[in-house]
């Protein structure tokens, strides 16, 4: 009865884990009007799958709590990458990439599809 009850709850937890994806996952819309993938769990991945520069991976973020993310941003323009910083605010995405130290940054809100 024990070994019922702890694959029971094993199965449980699986589940409710796979249900419970980060907010930040899923197809995004770009400000340039692109479709941009953003998967993973804990580490995530930015990739571009629609628009002049498709395939192309353009970021790397982790979560820091409270819907806050940050790590790197790749301009896919120039090929130069940024610290990046991500906002999630309901349905938007504020994208954020600095340099000199976050002296000069240039940001742009990004859509849930």
């Amino acid at each position: 009865m024990l070994r019922k009850v702890s694959l029971a709850l094993a199965a449980t937890l699986m589940m409710s884990g796979m249900a419970l994806a980060d907010p930040i996952e899923g197809n995004w819309k770009t400000a340039s009007g692109a479709t941009a993938a953003i998967s993973g769990s804990g580490s995530f991945s930015i990739t571009l799958k629609t628009g002049k520069h498709a395939g192309k991976t353009i970021g790397s973020f982790k979560a820091s709590g409270g819907g806050k993310y940050a790590g790197t941003i790749t301009d896919p323009e120039t090929d130069k990458t940024y610290n990046g910083k991500a906002t999630l605010s309901g349905s938007s995405l504020k994208m954020s990439g600095c340099v000199l130290g976050g002296l000069i940054c240039k940001s742009q809100t990004w859509s849930k599809l």
